[in-house]
């Protein structure tokens, strides 16, 4: 409990239907490639089932039917070293349960056939015949199964879903894990209501609305980087984010466009983020422009979004998945990690284009057939130290900005496919604004 209670990471297991069917896909995908035999003896014995509903109910076979010797050693293996554990043990029961039932003569092969082979997996991890270190030990000495692959997985697999959801209204997998889990329609329904509600009460009400179901706290954050007024009266602009859309309240004589902007920005967050109140962290306008000074309000937040806007007035930026603490992190061998991020990082453009680029792996299924193609110069994310901060890189980097946070240069990288983000590729900084989440 105190592992749990002090840990800065996200160690727990997700809790909304689409992140559900997102994990078990996961555990299903990995299968494929690092229990391949497993896999295809859990697709064989599935029959008219099919193995998705065999994987849906994957951490009902840790967390409810293993033995309790089991899983306390799991459970503690978990505290240790976070999530990746719970899918290194759901690939050791596959192999365990595929090395017991490979024999038609076996007693698994005989409950599979007659009870089905969600049954006799659940009855298997009940009756576990491997030893809680040999369970352990399977799981660990599966190779290449690292937690970087796996989050990668995850993160198409969550990108797929949302995908096709939006295109086709697809309906989840039911399992146990999602019985009482919020369902798609009840967020839809809660972003209508605040946004109906935002709305109604328009620009006069008296003051902070009181909280109700379905209406998310808010509260006003002053920039000058989302406001294109050049008069100095009216240099800050009072900007109001509740879930899931940006919503300001100010006069009406701000354009239309700044509002569309704020909308298009608000929707490429991942869903999960526009939860959180967003907070200004840091600006050059009440800060000064020193990477020092960025680093000291900046570096423990995660994730982070940082708006430029420069002397020629161009908007741009980008979402950073990861703690910009991350670049003092160090490797095996005692040296610090050039790059660091993960594939949920993106650019975007806001003026005079308007325009998002994603991670370059996003568009690569989520199969895993494809994994292969991503080479290490797209997953150059971010990068930083005490002379500049980078994010893209490979044949060029998207941002990059100098100790003073005056200079920088933009061009295409092969991370995130884009264009360089300004026309000239080289740009002054007239203001940076880093925005972090409260509670995230």
């Amino acid at each position: 409990m105190a592992s749990l209670v002090a840990s800065k990471e996200k160690m727990f297991i997700t809790q909304t239907k689409l992140l559900n069917e997102v994990t078990w896909k996961t555990v299903m995908q990995i299968a494929k490639k690092h229990a391949k035999s497993a896999a295809q003896h859990l697709s064989r014995l599935s029959g008219a089932i099919g193995p998705e509903r065999i994987y849906a109910d994957w951490q009902w076979w840790i967390l409810a039917a293993l033995p309790f010797p089991h899983l306390v050693r799991v459970l503690d293996c978990f505290f240790h070293e976070g999530i990746k554990v719970f899918y290194r043990v759901a690939l050791a029961i596959l192999i365990l349960f595929h090395k017991h039932s490979t024999n038609q003569n076996s007693e698994w092969y005989a409950e599979a056939t007659k009870n089905g082979v969600d049954h006799a997996v659940d009855k298997f991890c009940r009756n576990m015949p491997a030893s809680p270190t040999k369970l352990l030990r399977t799981a660990f000495s599966i190779r290449a199964l690292s937690s970087q692959y796996i989050s990668r997985v995850f993160i198409k697999t969550e990108m797929t879903l949302k995908s096709k959801q939006v295109i086709t209204g697809s309906r989840l997998v039911r399992s146990r894990s999602s019985d009482n889990l919020p369902t798609s329609q009840s967020q839809v329904n809660i972003q209508m209501m605040s946004h109906t509600l935002t709305i109604r009460e328009g620009s006069h009400s008296p003051g902070p609305r009181a909280l109700s179901m379905g209406v998310y706290p808010i509260q006003a954050i002053k920039s000058q980087i989302l406001d294109q007024s050049e008069s100095p009266r009216s240099s800050h602009l009072a900007l109001w984010f509740p879930f899931p859309n940006a919503v300001f309240s100010d006069q009406r004589q701000h354009s239309s466009d700044l509002r569309q902007k704020l909308f298009t920005l608000w929707s490429w967050l991942p869903v999960r983020i526009t939860m959180y109140q967003p907070v200004l962290l840091y600006t050059t306008e009440e800060h000064g422009c020193s990477l020092t000074t960025f680093y000291v309000r900046v570096e423990h937040h995660e994730p982070t979004l940082l708006m430029i806007k420069t002397c020629n007035n161009e908007v741009f930026g980008a979402y950073c998945s990861t703690r910009w603490f991350e670049r003092n992190q160090k490797d095996e061998r005692g040296n610090r990690q050039a790059y660091f991020g993960t594939g949920e990082t993106f650019l975007f453009s806001l003026y005079p284009e308007r325009a998002k680029y994603p991670w370059v792996g996003c568009s690569i299924g989520a199969d895993g057939k494809g994994e292969e193609k991503v080479s290490h110069a797209s997953e150059l994310f971010m990068a930083a130290d005490s002379k500049m901060i980078t994010i893209g890189g490979g044949e060029g980097q998207a941002i990059w900005m100098d100790e003073n946070i005056r200079f920088g240069k933009t061009d295409r990288c092969s991370t995130f496919n884009n264009p360089p983000l300004c026309p000239s590729g080289d740009f002054e900084i007239r203001v940076l604004e880093v925005y972090g989440f409260s509670g995230a």
